[in-house]
């Protein structure tokens, strides 16, 4: 998993603030983009709280502060902005994860940094999880397009930090991709039950899980160890 992440600083969506009323001498560019900013965070807001299919150009101008006019000087309609919307969140998911498996050196330590903060993201912006791998589902073949770029985004990053194989035994083609789907699934479910603040607690686990095809048990379950002795993939104890 290593496209996206929202390292500490930038582990929630940007919320921009209303504009003050009446004359402000700001630039036209600077409140276009403010205004721009508001209705993509409106629409995350919008289609995680209501699913894209129930969700409106009503509530997205509704929470944005802004008039129907102003939305469709940017937008053609609510499809348009939620795939911006998507665009904004994925981007920001992926350089998170980069961010992270970048500053590690072994295949192991990048495999569990990149599940730490991809978890971690989700967890943080649980509208913005919701809208890339809940709702883009219902929004159409090019939002389903956009998540299978994510995704196999997320594969190919697997497969090409991977410890080299020998030749006569190198692993079914499909191994990242489905490592990545099952992923994929397990998340899809827990967002579903609104239970996001529980996927950092999953880093142990599909760590070791993804490691095991390319380094075998005894590594995989070493840096699963590591990981849950820094306290990092285990489940808070109830109380």
């Amino acid at each position: 998993m290593f496209v996206v992440a929202m390292s500490t600083e930038a582990s929630e969506m940007p919320r921009s603030r209303p504009l003050p009323a009446g004359r402000h001498g700001l630039s036209r560019a600077f409140v276009v983009s403010n205004q721009r900013e508001r209705m993509l965070d409106a629409t995350i807001q919008a289609a995680s709280e209501l699913g894209y299919a129930r969700m409106h150009v009503e509530d997205i101008i509704k929470r944005a502060g802004v008039s129907r006019r102003t939305f469709y000087e940017q937008f053609a309609n609510k499809h348009a902005a939620f795939l911006a919307a998507f665009d904004l969140a994925a981007d920001m998911l992926m350089t998170a994860v980069r961010h992270a498996y970048e500053r590690e050196t072994t295949f192991e330590r990048r495999v569990s940094a990149g599940f730490t903060a991809f978890l971690g993201a989700l967890a943080s912006a649980p509208d913005a999880a919701r809208v890339c791998i809940v709702e883009a589902l219902a929004a159409g073949p090019d939002a389903i397009e956009r998540r299978e770029a994510v995704t196999a985004a997320f594969a190919e990053a697997i497969e090409s930090n991977a410890p080299d194989r020998p030749a006569d035994d190198p692993l079914p083609p499909l191994t990242a991709e489905t490592l990545v789907g099952g992923v994929y699934d397990i998340v899809f479910r827990r967002l579903c039950d609104g239970r996001a603040a529980e996927l950092p607690a999953l880093a142990a686990d599909l760590t070791e899980i993804t490691l095991l095809p390319y380094v075998g048990h005894e590594r995989a379950t070493a840096e699963a160890a590591r990981l849950r002795a820094e306290g990092i993939g285990v489940a808070a104890a109830s109380g």
